[in-house]
């Protein structure tokens, strides 16, 4: 989930892209149509929507600017289209788009989401180390207010906004649990793209833990599978855990799967009125090492593109519960003041062809999501543990 990929009620977190790349994952100038038709055009070239804005400008009640009316009229186009995925994004607000994919900026730490048919902002995951987790923000917190104003009717990007800001400063969050109103004061800082965390297990395995598909993420896990890191390689095996993950950059999606395998396909892509386009395994991984992957109802978009492509390839076994079914994919398109419209340009599916959109990926070993976050994870390790004892010695 974030401003992003982040709505995974939409991933968050909804999937973004950064520049032309492709994600799981945006004035004036609008079309309205070809043709010679009374709607098309007006008097002297303008569209009949810029005709529009001016005769409300000029006749309104109440005093309005042209760049609220532009951005209403983007608004209500998408909202046309069924889109659930399509959002504008100013100039401003897209900076902090890709800021947090690429980890230029500064904040508390917090991924962002919706869930269907709740306006509601949410937790979608906490970076490990961040103001947010050592102050105990949790996944699944419904964010109240921020700082004085209530944030009732507020959109991701308008709570991730004013969250963020210059380092060292203040801010206060509200959030509701379990029916409990719960207050943090955070200090912003800056948030690295820290989004992978390796913990050493006994009996020399490991578990990997990706909150979100970050510019970086997939070299990072490689790193951590492949032994370039401080404790080696991981013989005993790996749990890979993208619980709470709301998704990111495909790119960095097949990077990670591409880690676990030696080749062969990851996911391919449906892009309307394009041929269809197959992504294979970038650089070959370790397909040996025993290996479980953790998930549950917030794993989204680019983090089932990568349960997915290792569950369709038998490469390891699921542990958790149902994740959350986004199978589609977002692109910017930037538009000539610097916003962004995002849409929906296509939809991913897995290396046996199954669309996971509004189905998710239901676990080889279910562990209902009503039990503790340890009790997944002790079963995962239990399931390691049986993985690592059949491998041949």
């Amino acid at each position: 989930m974030s401003p992003l990929s982040g709505r995974r009620g939409g991933g968050v977190l909804r999937g973004t892209a950064i520049a032309a790349a492709i994600v799981c994952a945006y004035g004036a100038g609008v079309v309205s149509g070809s043709g010679s038709g009374r709607h098309a055009a007006v008097a002297g070239g303008g569209s009949v929507l810029d005709e529009a804005a001016a005769k409300i400008g000029a006749r309104a009640a109440r005093p309005v600017d042209r760049g609220a009316l532009d951005r209403a009229a983007i608004e209500g186009m998408l909202r046309g289209l069924g889109d659930r995925w399509a959002h504008y994004y100013s100039a401003r607000e897209y900076d902090d788009v890709e800021g947090r994919l690429t980890g230029r900026y500064s904040g508390v730490g917090l991924w962002l989401g919706s869930e269907d048919g709740d306006s509601r902002v949410l937790v979608a995951s906490v970076q490990p180390g961040t103001p947010a987790a050592r102050a105990g923000v949790r996944a699944g917190d419904v964010v109240t207010r921020v700082g004085d104003a209530s944030a009732a009717g507020w959109d991701i990007s308008r709570v991730a906004e004013a969250l963020r800001g210059r380092p060292d400063e203040m801010v206060e969050l509200t959030v509701e649990r379990e029916r409990r109103t719960r207050r943090f004061h955070l200090v912003r800082t800056k948030v690295s793209g820290g989004d992978v965390t390796v913990t050493e297990l006994p009996d020399r395995a490991r578990m990997i833990r990706v909150g979100a598909f970050t510019r970086g993420t997939g070299l990072q896990v490689r790193a951590a599978v492949t032994g370039r890191s401080p404790a080696g390689r991981p013989e005993g095996g790996v749990l890979l855990d993208l619980r709470g993950n709301p998704g990111g950059l495909v790119d960095e999606a097949v990077e990670t799967a591409s880690a676990f395998l030696a080749d062969g396909p990851v996911v391919t892509y449906e892009p309307r009125g394009r041929p269809v386009q197959r992504r294979t395994v970038t650089a070959p991984g370790d397909d040996r090492t025993p290996l479980v992957v953790l998930v549950d109802a917030g794993t989204a978009s680019a983090a089932e593109i990568v349960a997915g492509s290792l569950r369709d390839r038998d490469r390891a076994v699921i542990v958790g519960s149902r994740t959350y079914g986004k199978g589609s994919v977002q692109e910017p398109l930037r538009l000539d003041d610097g916003s962004v419209v995002e849409l929906t340009v296509g939809r991913y599916r897995t290396p046996s062809g199954r669309n996971l959109d509004g189905v998710g990926i239901e676990p080889d070993v279910e562990v209902s999501a009503d039990r503790p976050a340890k009790a997944a994870e002790r079963r995962a390790r239990t399931v390691l543990h049986g993985l690592d004892a059949t491998m041949p010695g």
